[in-house]
């Protein structure tokens, strides 16, 4: 009988509710900022709850793509923070229990997810896009409810604006009313003013019924022929006691059809993009293969170059064998013998045709153009069916190594680094989309390029966080930095609780001795600066560098031992002896630094910084020098402790 583990149970009862939470959380940030984009084109037309339910549903499985790595993310990092700051990271650890056995189960989990991701991608986000398109350009169309306000002009009417100075809204009567009417055009307009009016719908709710009370009619007509072809211009002007105006106003709802929206690349799924992307490659290649023959076709100098040939039923194009002649024909001789005005009709003729021709391929490139895009369109929307099956994954494993290397939970820090992250990610995804979709770049290389960003980086906090790298030590950072650019690192001793091997004196003593011998032998070899050519070629020998410094921290290391505070402080007066890039740039290889100093624009400056890195070298080996007299006097207890104190204390 299968049975989970209870690692397996106890990981996933963790990780669970964490995932639900974020990705509510997520969705409905991504669906307010939906909201808060098309705000405008929803308010204020009179739309159903039920309509704008389905709108915001639809929505937000169309914007599911874009919480749902962000969820996992977020929830990766509470999860794995979590464990770490309550240590139950480290007692999994200490159990025997690698992080990649505690990652197990949620892998697993993130597998299904993303599988799940991609069937979604295929085949439920394109049915969702299609409702919310129809429905979002439906209510784009749809009439906003008639509110007319005081003291402003109203033009929410087609063809109509409309002044009120006052209403009132128990009676529902209009008061003071000027209208502009323009529905005839803008040369003939229709002016009318009157005392009060009331404004109703017609049952259908296709028209407005504007009825208005003790006002007045002014309207320019149409021109007629007059006496002598003068114009007449004619117009009218009516006074009233009440009347009635019909204006044509549709207020309901009305649905796009879904067909419209299935036809672009936001309804299809794979099959059926890449059946539009072979179709219209197939007639761009057609396209182009026409315009190629026929700018292969044309004659050259009136004289045709290639003609076309039926065989079979089948046209072919072939070039047409050349004329042989006698001597070459000068062409600007010939034109020479035109008269000016026979020269310049030719020239001209010769334009004529050049544009024609030049406009026709402008105009076939500019076809060719619009298809390329609509491949480039369908070919990104073919790829991100697989991209967020990616993400997902790619998320998991930045935000569990990264939980447990912090380890912080809650949702403070997580939060930070999540929104971070992720703004990263969109970023440089959105970047790589607009490079794709404008043929800037290749299709696969801008959809992918996020992927291609992030995973390096998965991959890196994982291994780290597997290993127990001190990722975010800032003490480990710190002293990369200062091997690269020569930063001085100090030593830090104190009196251990429980000493195993005690420090003998003479042995003590034995070794600052040979510490002290091989540091003079150091600076007897190197008394001098040196030049520039020595610098280039030979340099500071590393290797004696390097076991000068192993054998400090062999001093060092016997010394913290010691019961004394005085040698402790004492010994943490030894500088610490820095391996440097800068000691021999050519590592001994005389070759290499003749080239080097060849090179003197750039081996010069690096001359002069490591002539300072050299100099500082041979000061803390002269520290070292004077650090292990010191030593010597206090273990055979000739050292003035008093003076040291004074000297300190200046």
């Amino acid at each position: 009988m299968f049975k989970i583990k209870k690692l397996y149970l106890f990981m996933l009862s963790r990780f669970l509710p964490r995932f639900l939470m974020t990705f509510c959380i997520c969705l409905f940030i991504v669906i307010m900022q939906f909201l808060w984009r098309y705000i405008d084109e929803l308010v204020g037309k009179g739309l159903s709850i039920g309509l704008i339910g389905e709108l915001f549903f639809h929505a937000a499985l169309s914007l599911l793509p874009m919480a749902l790595p962000l969820s996992i993310l977020l929830a990766a990092l509470m999860t794995f923070g979590d464990l770490g700051e309550h240590v139950e990271l480290t007692a999994l650890k200490s159990s025997g229990i690698s992080l990649t056995t505690i990652m197990k189960p949620l892998v697993i989990l993130m597998v299904f997810v993303a599988i799940g991701a991609f069937f979604f991608m295929n085949n439920a986000l394109p049915k969702s896009q299609v409702k919310m398109w129809t429905l979002l350009f439906s209510m784009r169309q749809t009439s906003p409810t008639l509110d007319i306000p005081e003291g402003t002009v109203y033009s929410q009417i087609p063809g109509y604006n409309i002044y009120v100075k006052r209403k009132d809204k128990e009676r529902d009567m209009l008061y003071n009313l000027l209208i502009y009417d323009v529905s005839q055009g803008s040369m003939y307009p229709r002016i009318v003013a009157a005392d009060s009016g009331r404004l109703s719908m017609t049952e259908d709710k296709q028209h407005l019924v504007l009825t208005l009370y003790k006002g007045s009619w002014y309207e320019e007509m149409k021109s007629s022929g007059g006496i002598n072809g003068m114009s007449n211009d004619l117009y009218r002007r009516e006074t009233f006691h009440d009347k009635e105006i019909l204006i044509p106003y549709d207020a309901n709802f009305t649905r796009m059809d879904d067909e419209t929206m299935k036809s672009q690349y936001v309804g299809k799924d794979m099959a059926e993009l890449q059946q539009t992307i072979d179709s219209v490659r197939l007639r761009v290649d057609s396209a182009a293969n026409v315009l190629i023959t026929r700018m292969r076709t044309q004659p050259v100098c009136g004289v045709p170059s290639y003609r076309t040939v039926v065989h079979d039923g089948k046209s072919s194009v072939e070039p047409v064998k050349g004329v042989q002649l006698d001597k070459p024909v000068n062409l600007d001789e010939l034109i020479k013998q035109l008269s000016v005005s026979d020269q310049q009709q030719l020239v001209n003729q010769a334009l004529m045709r050049t544009t024609s021709v030049m406009q026709d391929a402008q105009f076939q490139g500019y076809a060719i153009n619009d298809d390329n895009y609509i491949i480039r369109r369908h070919q990104i929307e073919l790829i991100k069916k697989f991209t967020l099956s990616l993400a997902c994954l790619i998320f998991f494993f930045i935000g569990a190594p990264l939980g447990a290397i912090i380890r912080k939970g809650g949702l403070g820090t997580p939060i930070v680094v999540s929104v971070f992250l992720f703004i990263v990610y969109y970023i440089i995804d959105n970047s790589g989309y607009k490079l794709a979709r404008d043929g800037r770049w290749e299709v696969w290389q801008g959809i992918w390029l996020s992927s291609a960003v992030l995973l390096p980086l998965g991959i890196f906090l994982t291994h780290k966080a597997v290993n127990d790298s001190a990722v975010f030590n800032p003490d480990a950072w710190l002293n990369i930095l200062r091997r690269f650019t020569g930063l001085h690192q100090t030593r830090k001793l104190e009196i251990k609780e429980v000493i195993i091997n005690e420090v003998d004196n003479t042995t003590a003593i034995n070794l600052i001795e040979g510490l002290k011998d091989a540091c003079q032998q150091f600076l007897d070899k190197y008394p001098g600066r040196q030049s520039y050519l020595d610098y280039c070629r030979q340099g500071y020998d590393k290797t004696a560098i390097k076991a000068l410094a192993k054998q400090v921290d062999d001093v060092v290391d016997y010394l913290s031992n010691s019961r004394d505070q005085m040698v402790l402080n004492k010994a943490m007066d030894f500088p610490i002896i820095r391996q440097l890039l800068t000691y021999a740039p050519a590592a001994g290889n005389r070759n290499i630094g003749t080239a080097l100093a060849a090179l003197f624009p750039i081996g010069l400056p690096l001359w002069l910084v490591g002539l300072r890195h050299q100099k500082n070298l041979k000061r803390d080996v002269n520290q070292t020098v004077k650090t292990c007299d010191q030593l010597v006097a206090i273990l055979n207890d000739e050292y003035d402790r008093e003076m040291e104190y004074i000297e300190n204390k200046e």
